[in-house]
């Protein structure tokens, strides 16, 4: 471990104790009619506050959504700090998030909408929260690839998780993220994706002098209530965002 990394998980440390006390004097008792909201809130304060420690820094273009459905690329954990510091929202996740050390915590009492992809009908269930979501005004980010990657290029997109957005009555904006380092690869030190082990990855990450990203936002126009041809239009859509060079 770095002498920086060591420096940066102190300071991990000390800001995790901050925003607990932050989280229970704002979030843990909003009423329930409010509580997505406050919690989104509360994890875009805590993103802010936590993105400092890895020296980063962002390039952002387009309208910022703040409500409705936003779909965006995958490339890393780091993706949900970046965007909620960006943006509050609630995000749509993998359960095996929930069972990370810390970081999983965190999702949890962040609203984070946890979806089992092996248990079909849960999907279902995953559904009604994020229309419940919507319903309250919440902006809901859904990572439609299903995975992470190294950036390279934008995976296909699984129809599963967008019901909400075929249905229809909300907004739905894309989006584009990307990453670099100066001293070393983002495709394989900030992207997770693989093989890679989180505390390890998480570690050498912190060791990095500075992280830059560049995250690009549009509008959506839905033309279909095919959940097949949707998904094939969103993924262009991303892509168009990708290709602005």
């Amino acid at each position: 471990m770095t002498l920086r990394a060591a420096g940066r998980l102190c300071w991990f440390a000390w800001e995790v104790v901050v925003i607990i006390a932050d989280y229970f004097c704002t979030a843990a008792f909003a009423p329930e009619k409010t509580r997505r909201l406050a919690r989104a809130a509360w994890l875009s304060r805590s993103s802010r506050r936590h993105l400092k420690i890895f020296g980063y820094s962002s390039t952002v273009s387009g309208g910022i959504p703040a409500s409705g459905l936003l779909i965006s690329n995958h490339l890393s954990y780091l993706d949900i700090l970046a965007i909620s510091a960006t943006t509050p929202a609630v995000f749509v996740s993998k359960a095996d998030v929930r069972r990370w050390p810390l970081f999983g915590w965190f999702a949890a009492i962040a609203g984070t909408v946890f979806v089992e992809r092996e248990r079909r009908t849960h999907v279902g269930e995953v559904n009604r929260e994020i229309e419940v979501a919507l319903a309250a005004g919440a902006l809901v980010v859904v990572f439609p690839e299903g995975t992470s990657s190294d950036g390279r290029a934008v995976l296909p997109f699984r129809t599963s998780l967008l019901e909400p957005a075929a249905r229809g009555g909300h907004d739905i904006s894309v989006g584009w993220i990307h990453y670099d380092l100066e001293d070393g690869n983002a495709g394989a030190e900030v992207c997770y994706w693989g093989d890679h082990a989180f505390v390890p990855h998480l570690v050498n990450l912190m060791g990095k002098r500075r992280v830059r990203a560049t995250l690009r936002f549009g509008q959506f126009q839905r033309a279909t209530g095919d959940r097949k041809e949707l998904a094939k239009q969103l993924h262009a859509a991303v892509v168009a965002l990708q290709a602005r060079g």
